[in-house]
């Protein structure tokens, strides 16, 4: 399907629009200043902010080094050659390597005039100025990517919610069958969680917004301690008491997976279950050795995935009104 998104609409609109200005202004090789805008939009604020200051920088540096040859040498083709030769690696040394394209543009619009003139270099700089600015305008919007992250949120808590009810549904029968989609699902949300976390964070400059992307670090940290979970399970026979009082714990801890941090409620009961599986004495069997051991080792396991989330200060979501806070995970 045909689709425009909105960083080709602001490069098409920019690039229009620093032609135009450059036009309006009187400016030689005014057409530049677009390309210069093409180059500095960018995904979020932070970097086009970067783009921008390093591609303005290496363009003085472009100015001086054009200087220097071209005054020093002469105007031959050769000494672009040469030139370039230096030019680049000092680039790249003071950071500045982004602006490579940029500035090599003002290297040929000054071989291309034949001598350095004040007016040339006023031209060039106005170039710069607009192609630069105008792409700044252009990203002061970004789109707010929060309803899609709380939609990223809802989706992995809801797979966690369901991955925890199979997993008391199979501590309680060992026949039970389960597809498992919703571990490949939650891995998938989960990358590309942190994906536009990240880019909401640069797209913030002047305060931190680093919640969301805390919280899918959180949940990728507790989706490792799952996937070790679901080995750990199928050793836990499901004739052991304790494995009917460990499903039960896992049914309540499934119906409170949420974003805010109430975990250490369910930590207290956690300990409470490994004081009940204590008092249910030794193993009479092999069987049963193995199966305690497991579960032990799957208490072990939760207590790290409820710490975690106890770390975690919780993201804030409005509630309906009259609704009652409970205890969740």
């Amino acid at each position: 399907m045909f689709k425009i998104g909105y960083r080709t609409a602001k490069t098409a609109i920019g690039t229009a629009a620093a032609i135009m200005l450059s036009q309006w202004a009187g400016l030689e090789n005014f057409v530049s200043a677009g390309i210069i805008t093409i180059l500095c939009i960018q995904n979020t604020k932070k970097k086009s902010l970067q783009a921008a200051w390093s591609r303005f920088l290496a363009c003085a540096v472009a100015m001086v080094f054009s200087f220097l040859f071209f005054e020093g040498i002469g105007y031959y083709a050769p000494v672009i050659g040469l030139l370039l030769l230096f030019f680049i690696p000092t680039l790249v040394a003071i950071k500045l390597k982004e602006g490579i394209i940029t500035s090599s543009v003002i290297i040929l619009h000054i071989f291309s005039a034949g001598q350095v003139t004040k007016e040339l270099v006023l031209n060039e700089f106005g170039i710069i100025t607009i192609g630069i600015g105008v792409a700044l305008f252009m990203n002061l919007y970004m789109p707010s990517a929060e309803k899609k992250l709380y939609s990223l949120q809802e989706e992995i808590e809801k797979n966690f919610t369901t991955i925890f009810h199979e997993i008391a549904l199979y501590l309680r029968n060992k026949d039970h069958m389960w597809d498992g989609k919703e571990i490949i699902k939650t891995e998938k949300l989960l990358k590309e969680g942190k994906t536009l976390a990240f880019r909401n964070v640069e797209n913030h400059l002047l305060k931190d917004n680093t919640l969301f992307y805390s919280y899918f670090l959180m949940r990728e940290k507790q989706f490792d301690i799952i996937e070790r979970i679901l080995g750990i399970v199928t050793s836990i026979s499901h004739q052991v008491k304790a494995a009917v009082v460990l499903a039960d714990f896992m049914d309540i801890l499934s119906a409170r997976i949420h974003p805010g941090n109430t975990a250490l409620v369910h930590l207290q009961k956690l300990y409470d279950l490994k004081a009940e599986i204590d008092r249910m004495g030794l193993p009479a069997t092999r069987e049963e050795f193995e199966a305690r051991a497991a579960l032990f080792q799957f208490i072990k396991e939760m207590e790290q995935y409820l710490l975690i989330k106890s770390s975690f200060k919780g993201l804030k979501k409005e509630k309906p009104a009259g609704q009652k806070k409970e205890a969740r995970a």
